[in-house]
């Protein structure tokens, strides 16, 4: 039996929450869900060697790359180490979604252009505050995304024959 008070969704919309799903930290949602965040999704254009952000800004926003590759990478010293390139369909700067927290990498576009969905934080904790569920389907893929980045550090601890000191990464944060 056909729901006449069911939502329904353009193609446009019904393209975009596709897309949307593929997404790690949106993959547990529903369309109805996923439509909260839509008003709130900017479509940035980057140019190549254009920074997305640098390490120790505020964590202001999460970013989807639509199209193009961007490096997360590390500063040591004067020089910059690639942890990950990122393409089309991957998120990044998912602390946004934790308050009061900065970036622990920067960002920079590596191709020669980039199409960004920009959400700003204050509007992802909004969804938050009024859609507890939202909240808690996103925090546990972030939970998901953070355990497997905790496997591959340790992976590549034993990998590396223990080169660098693995009880640094489990220093309690100060309070």
């Amino acid at each position: 039996m056909i729901n006449p008070f069911k939502k329904t969704y353009t193609d446009q919309e019904n393209v975009l929450f596709t897309f949307l799903a593929q997404v790690k930290l949106f993959e547990r949602l529903t369309y109805d869900e996923l439509a909260l965040f839509t008003p709130y999704m900017f479509l940035r254009s980057y140019n190549q060697d254009e920074v997305v952000f640098f390490r120790n800004d505020p964590s202001q926003a999460l970013y989807i790359v639509r199209s193009g590759s961007v490096s997360l990478n590390i500063d040591l010293g004067e020089k910059l180490e690639v942890l990950s390139v990122l393409e089309k369909g991957h998120a990044f700067g998912d602390n946004s979604l934790l308050e009061n927290t900065r970036r622990i990498y920067s960002s920079i576009v590596i191709s020669e252009r980039a199409e960004i969905f920009v959400i700003p934080q204050v509007n992802i904790m909004d969804i938050f505050e009024n859609h507890p569920n939202i909240k808690a389907e996103m925090l546990n893929s972030l939970a998901e995304l953070y355990n497997g980045y905790t496997v591959n550090l340790f992976n590549a601890y034993r990998s590396s024959f223990g080169f660098f000191d693995l009880g640094q990464a489990y220093l309690h944060p100060e309070k």
